[in-house]
């Protein structure tokens, strides 16, 4: 028997709000799944880029967090802020 609650979350589609140490050059936007990306001073003066926008599902999630990491970029939070099922 299929776990019913278990599919409905993979299947969810979510606004996320992504921030990473650096700058995120517009010109990368396309490795981004067309987040928007804006960037902003940190605390420290250091560059915070922050993507938002819709993703699709956990593995598209998880596959802009691989782009951050093959870019080497320090995640510093990854926050959904509004979620939608996609029944």
């Amino acid at each position: 028997m299929e776990d019913n609650s278990r599919k409905s979350e993979t299947n969810l589609v979510a606004m996320y709000q992504i921030k990473v140490h650096g700058r995120i050059d517009e010109s990368l936007a396309d490795w981004f799944e067309g987040l928007e990306i804006t960037v902003e001073r940190g605390n420290e003066g250091q560059p915070v880029s922050t993507l938002t926008g819709m993703i699709s599902d956990q593995a598209a999630l998880q596959g802009i967090l691989s782009t951050i990491g093959t870019l080497n970029l320090k995640l510093i939070s990854v926050t959904q802020i509004e979620s939608n099922s996609d029944q």
